[in-house]
């Protein structure tokens, strides 16, 4: 509990740390959520429903060592609680923290605080990393987000930290563990190098990026080394009319050759439109072609994604709507068309401003398909949040 409390107390002389050095700087949140959650599990689960209660603590740091140079240190401290975490925890040689402790980096820096049968603390950084800049040049050093992704729903173009649009209470997106070295060009054109290594070398990724625009269209192309198979592709950003078109496009191809047969490969493609109507409604309409054909199951609890097998399945076919209702309300619908699985994805979302500090949310996601699709046991969650922002 000392991460949690530390972070609590912290929060307290927020004003005065700031007041003492124009330096420091610190924000975050807190976040309480009931989740439940609805699934058709095997045994020995003895029930097909669970609830889950989960405190999430945010903290965000930096200081401003010099004009130029800048040290960033963001976290995550959650505690977990409820019927699933029972029911895990029941099972011989299982435990939820199992699930929880997991830290993909160079440096394994997840620390489970508490793990008892019926709740479990967990801390994790995912920004921890020094940040340099000075004129055209800027290199980042540490755990940090590397972001090349264009699209607003699949983004193919993130070698090094994609994220799962189904991770519903992580806003922030992961980091990775890496150096990042970029080039101003001028206004519009930029070069980028980065570099992640893994514990096992063979799972590394480095990759180069080179922005430019071309009447009007921000483009991008990106060729580079991933989990031992060669990348290469890019996207763009750009308008047709008053609506936002985008895309990203990346091809893989595996270094060794199979004994007998062709190495492996896929193509991996996701296009965009989104439009704001007068009204103030914002749609977003994306298709995405994963050639490799997604995945043979899917983890209601959530299963890390790769930019070279970025989706369940082979096609899909996203619209995301969001409305404002008033200054205080907020909608959002989520629709997923899996046609080659038979399968589809509801997410209706709304907010609530209870204050400009603390909001509360409501958030379900619901999983339909025939018994032969890979969601066909994929179940629904129902989540409810309230957030203190600070």
């Amino acid at each position: 509990m000392k991460t949690l409390i530390t972070s609590l107390l912290l929060l307290i002389f927020v004003d005065s740390l700031n007041a003492q050095s124009d330096n420091l700087h610190i924000s975050g949140y807190v976040q309480g959520m009931p989740v439940w959650i609805s699934a058709d599990l095997p045994e020995p689960f003895n029930t097909d429903s669970f609830w889950e209660y989960r405190l999430q603590n945010r903290l965000n740091v930096r200081y401003d060592i010099s004009p130029s140079l800048t040290f960033n240190w963001q976290m995550r401290t959650r505690f977990f609680a409820g019927s699933l975490v029972n029911e895990l925890n029941d099972i011989p040689g299982v435990r939820y923290s199992d699930l929880i402790d997991i830290d993909d980096g160079i440096v394994d820096l997840s620390w489970i605080i508490a793990d008892r049968d019926t709740w479990l603390l967990h801390y994790i950084p995912d920004r921890l990393n020094i940040d340099w800049q000075n004129g055209d040049w800027r290199i980042t050093a540490g755990r940090q987000r590397v972001n090349w992704g264009i699209n607003m729903v699949s983004n193919p173009n993130d070698l090094f930290n994609i994220y799962s649009f189904y991770e519903f209470d992580y806003p922030e997106r992961p980091g990775t563990d890496a150096i990042r070295i970029q080039h101003f060009i001028d206004w519009a054109s930029r070069v980028e190098v980065a570099f992640s290594p893994a514990r096992n070398m063979r799972n590394s990724v480095g990759a180069a990026l080179y922005g430019f625009d071309v009447r009007g269209y921000d483009l991008q192309l990106i060729a580079g080394y991933f989990r031992h198979m060669f990348a290469a592709g890019g996207g763009w950003a750009g308008n047709i009319g008053e609506s936002g078109f985008k895309g990203e496009v990346m091809f893989f191809s595996g270094l060794d050759k199979p004994p007998a047969g062709n190495r492996e490969t896929n193509l991996v493609a996701a296009l965009s439109v989104d439009h704001m109507f007068e009204n103030s409604l914002f749609l977003v309409v994306e298709g995405l072609y994963n050639k490799e054909g997604g995945r043979d199951e899917f983890l209601l609890l959530g299963e890390p994604l790769a930019a070279n097998n970025p989706s369940f399945s082979r096609y899909q076919l996203t619209t995301v709507g969001s409305y404002p209702f008033n200054p205080v309300w907020d909608g959002s619908l989520a629709l997923i068309w899996y046609p080659d699985e038979g399968a589809v994805f509801l997410s209706p979302s709304i907010t609530h401003s209870l204050t400009q500090d603390i909001d509360v949310n409501i958030l379900a996601q619901i999983f339909a398909g025939s018994d032969d699709s890979v969601f066909s046991n994929a179940g629904s969650v129902i989540a409810g949040s309230v957030k203190w922002n600070f």
